[in-house]
């Protein structure tokens, strides 16, 4: 049986700081903790340039793993007969979630009027999904998630 993919859609986390924009950022606070390291030497504080070098060290790692978790994908696919959720990473692809179409229940939670947790759930196995969306997103995922699970349930006819 070939099972007709109503949606899938694709979420990435946002990130404001390019790689350019990580390379100056990164460049100004080397700048800065030289110039400090230099004043510090020059009294006589010997150590305090190589905290000051961690600390950059510590700066940069925070940022590869910020980047990291940039990278990672959360897939949602809605086919007639099922419902997964995919983590992809450019190394690998997980099946996170799956539950049939017919049986899965699309949850929100709300406050002020702003979605902030959406979640599939079948069988009491729920997942969050859209976690690194806004509000405003969120929305409009689960509007498009209720459309495609609408019209995964209606009736097909029967091609003889």
């Amino acid at each position: 049986m070939n099972d007709l993919e109503l949606l899938n859609v694709e979420i990435r986390p946002h990130r404001s700081l390019s790689d350019r924009g990580f390379i100056i950022l990164i460049s100004i606070i080397t700048a800065i903790h030289c110039v400090t390291a230099a004043v510090f030497l020059s009294m006589g504080a010997t150590l305090v340039p190589f905290f000051l070098g961690l600390d950059v060290l510590a700066i940069i790692v925070a940022f590869a793993v910020s980047f990291a978790s940039a990278r990672r994908i959360e897939r949602v696919v809605v086919t007639e007969s099922r419902v997964r959720l995919i983590e992809e990473t450019p190394r690998r692809r997980v099946l996170v979630w799956e539950g049939p179409t017919a049986f899965t229940h699309l949850s929100a939670e709300t406050e002020d009027d702003r979605i902030v947790d959406l979640r599939l759930s079948v069988s009491g196995r729920d997942v969050p999904v859209g976690r690194a969306l806004g509000p405003k997103a969120r929305e409009e995922l689960k509007r498009r998630l209720e459309a495609a699970l609408q019209q995964a349930r209606r009736p097909r006819a029967l091609a003889w």
